[in-house]
């Protein structure tokens, strides 16, 4: 048998190539719309791609399964459970529970496991020239190391009202299967630790069904109403791009089979779309760009965060340029059709080529914000989310989520001197960017951030 885990960190998600060495026959599991890692890896261990199946219809990247299958020609197995309001709407051949997938000498039985979604199926794999036993089970977005997925994204990210509650009781029955299955089996899930899709996700990349059945909070919890409360509470917010994505991977779309060559701008080229208005992302490291930027522009630093807050903060019906180190052009590009955002209409990399009157932005250590946070002519925002606001905060600072600032400008006071911070400087430093964009003069962004605060607290 061959296996590959192929990675992805943008966005924490986890694909996988599975093939039979005696047929040269290869599924993919859940793949991610940059298709040539797959292409590659078949050709290099002489593999044919047969075959291409999800655990569900994700909310959290756009799925490449229908890109490699137009270039592979392979089949596409999809579920078929959920009922009529969670079925693909393009051609496939559907899976039911119990259903078996035949790779040459390997198999993928399905089994049915609703809860983060109504049809999710996860797939357990048997190796039969060695044994008819199961020896892993692929569980995308079912269970985790050391979580299990959340059943209230479609109530909170595509606004399917009651679902949540309903999708905590499938997942309380779909728990009961896990349990029933052999504590030897490799537990290989959709996510890791950086995923909004649960809220305590491991950073070790597979387990066991002993391991979690130990160690997952999970499988604490006997009684459906305490197992439930406990599921639905403290769930981060589920980006604003989540209800664009479940849309796109249930229905017909357009296919990008190549990964885009980004067109470079010249400085006239630019100056016309910036003087349109055109939105502007600015992907350099966040001290870089408070030394200077050009006016107007967004601050998201290529980091592991950057696919995360660009689906927050770029909608899909606009055009939008970036400004990007030239040897970064081809990660972003990767990491930002990852989420279906198509719409670059160029990029620079040097600000200062403009010619245009770049600004700064003004950051402050412990002491200055010591000085400044209790003065009446100013307001701090913790631009962090609930949870970690509710486990603590420093007082007197107020309660923005970073992610639905702009929809809450309104709750600022333009008079007064406004200073943001989050955990370490990271998201207040997007926050700060986003609110000068919106025309607040005087911002500031306290970098230690509520870390550096509480570990050197003085009233």
């Amino acid at each position: 048998m061959f296996f590959q885990h192929v990675y992805d960190k943008s966005l924490a998600q986890g694909s996988y190539v599975i093939g039979c060495q005696a047929t040269g026959n290869a599924i993919v599991i859940d793949a991610k719309r940059d298709i040539d890692t797959y292409l590659k890896i078949a050709k290099e261990n002489n593999f044919k791609i047969t075959h291409l199946t999800e655990t569900h219809i994700h909310a959290d990247f756009l799925s490449g399964t229908r890109e490699l299958a137009a270039v592979t020609g392979a089949e596409v197995l999809l579920s078929d459970e959920g009922g009529p309001d969670w079925q693909y709407e393009f051609p496939h051949t559907g899976l039911k529970d119990g259903d078996i997938i035949r790779i040459g000498n390997l198999s993928l039985e399905v089994i049915h496991t609703p809860g983060h979604t109504p049809e999710s199926i996860s797939f357990l794999l048997r190796d039969h020239p060695a044994s008819d036993e199961p020896v892993m089970i692929f569980t995308g977005d079912f269970v985790f190391v050391g979580d299990i997925g959340r059943p209230d994204l479609l109530e909170k990210a595509a606004g399917i009202e009651g679902t949540k509650e309903e999708g905590a009781s499938q997942m309380f029955q779909s728990l009961k299967k896990f349990r029933g299955l052999p504590p030897h089996i490799q537990v290989w899930p959709g996510h890791g630790a950086g995923s909004a899709c649960g809220k305590a996700l491991g950073a070790v990349p597979s387990s066991t069904v002993g391991y979690e059945l130990i160690q997952n909070w999970a499988f604490k919890y006997n009684k459906a109403e305490e197992f439930s409360n406990e599921l639905l509470a403290g769930q981060p917010e589920p980006p604003k791009y989540f209800a664009v994505m479940k849309k796109l991977n249930k229905v017909n779309r357009p296919l990008l089979t190549e990964v885009p060559q980004l067109k470079k701008l010249g400085r006239e080229e630019f100056l016309s779309l910036y003087n349109k208005g055109i939105k502007i992302i600015d992907t350099r490291e966040k001290s870089e760009f408070a030394k200077a930027h050009i006016p107007g522009s967004i601050s998201i630093s290529n980091n592991k965060s950057f696919t995360n807050w660009a689906g927050w903060f770029i909608n899909y019906d606009e055009d939008f340029l970036l400004v990007v180190n030239e040897e970064e052009t081809e990660m972003v590009t990767r990491k930002l059709m990852r989420i279906g955002l198509d719409k670059i209409a160029g990029y620079i990399s040097s600000i200062e080529e403009t010619g245009i009157t770049l600004q700064s932005n003004e950051t402050i250590d412990i002491e200055e914000f010591r000085k400044l946070k209790n003065r009446e002519d100013v307001d701090v925002f913790d631009v962090r989310n609930s949870s970690e606001y509710e486990n603590g905060n420093i007082e007197g600072a107020k309660h923005l989520f970073l992610g639905t600032l702009p929809d809450n400008l309104d709750k600022i006071d333009p008079s007064k001197e406004i200073i943001v911070h989050c955990q370490t400087g990271a998201r207040s430093s997007i926050a700060q960017s986003i609110l000068k964009a919106h025309g607040f003069k005087n911002v500031k962004n306290y970098l230690g951030g509520y870390s550096e605060w509480k570990k050197n607290h003085s009233s």
